[in-house]
C-alpha cells in the first residue's frame, strides 16, 4: 500500500521536498489540501501540479524527468505549414477560458473520462480571474470554438495543462501561436508535464527534474508579462504569420 504525506490545510504554502516524490508511479508526491489559488500557485512556483480522477483525493505530482517544449523550436512539419498558409481560422486569447476547459474536459475515444471536474474547473476558472491562468482559443470562420488550451503563468514560465481539438490541427495551432507569443516575450519554457508520442511529434523533449526546477525558479522570479497583453498578442497573429 502506498503511503503518502497529507498536506496541512492551514500551510496552505507547503509541500514535501519533490525529491521525495515516488519513481512508481513516476512523481507522486503528496494528497490532501486543497485548490485555493496560494496552493495552487505555490505548487506550480516548485514544479508540482494536482492530477487525480473523480472519488480520490487531491493528489499532486513532480514526475522525473518533466516533458516541456522550448518555445522556439516548436516542430512545424510542412504539411502543417502549408494547411497554415491556407487557414482562415482566428486566434484568441482568454475570450472563453471556462468553455475552454469543458472542452478539455470532455470525453474522447482514448480518454473516457477526465480528471477535470467541477472542482478544477472553479479553481482554474478562480486563478484566471486573478490573472493567473489563461486560454488560448482557435474560432474557425464561423467563430465556433474548434480548439484551444489552458495553463498558468508564473512570471515569464507558463505551465501548460490540458488541450483539445474538435477540427485537425486545431490544438496544434493553439499550442503554435501560444509558443511563438512566448518567444516574443522572453518566455523561452513551457512545460508540458507527463511526456506523450504526440508531444515529442510537435517538438516536446524531457528535461530532468533539478533541471527543470533551477529554470522555473529563475524563470517565475521575473517580471509577468501583462494580463491584458495575453488577449492582445494572440489576437494579433493569423495562422499563416505564425511561419514568420
Amino acid at each position: 500500500m502506498i503511503r503518502l504525506p497529507l498536506l496541512d490545510a492551514t500551510l496552505p504554502d507547503h509541500f514535501p521536498p519533490v525529491e521525495h516524490a515516488l519513481r512508481e508511479p513516476d512523481g507522486l508526491l503528496a494528497a490532501g489540501g486543497d485548490l485555493s489559488p496560494q496552493r495552487l500557485l505555490a505548487a506550480y512556483a516548485q514544479g508540482i501540479f494536482p492530477w487525480y480522477s473523480r472519488g480520490e483525493p487531491i493528489l499532486w505530482w513532480s514526475p522525473d524527468p518533466r516533458c516541456v517544449f522550448a518555445t522556439d523550436r516548436l516542430h512545424v512539419s510542412r504539411r502543417f505549414a502549408r494547411w497554415l498558409r491556407g487557414c482562415d481560422w482566428r486566434i484568441g486569447a482568454d475570450e472563453a477560458f471556462a468553455d475552454v476547459m469543458r472542452a478539455c474536459a470532455a470525453p474522447r475515444p482514448t480518454q473516457p473520462t477526465t480528471w477535470i471536474d467541477d472542482d478544477m474547473l472553479a479553481a482554474y476558472t478562480r486563478l484566471h480571474a486573478l490573472g493567473h491562468a489563461h486560454s488560448v482559443e482557435v474560432r474557425d470562420a464561423s467563430g465556433e470554438l474548434v480548439g484551444g488550451l489552458y495553463g498558468v503563468a508564473i512570471g515569464r514560465m507558463f505551465y501548460g495543462e490540458s488541450m483539445f481539438s474538435r477540427r485537425d490541427n486545431a490544438s496544434k495551432l493553439a499550442l503554435l501561436a501560444l509558443a511563438r507569443v512566448m518567444h516574443r516575450n522572453d518566455m523561452p519554457l513551457l512545460d508540458a508535464q507527463v511526456a506523450s508520442a504526440h508531444l515529442f511529434r510537435l517538438g516536446a523533449v524531457e528535461m530532468p527534474r533539478d533541471a527543470f526546477r533551477s529554470r522555473i525558479h529563475a524563470l517565475a522570479a521575473c517580471a509577468p508579462m501583462p494580463f491584458a497583453d495575453w488577449r492582445t498578442a494572440l489576437a494579433a497573429r493569423t495562422p499563416a504569420e505564425l511561419l514568420r
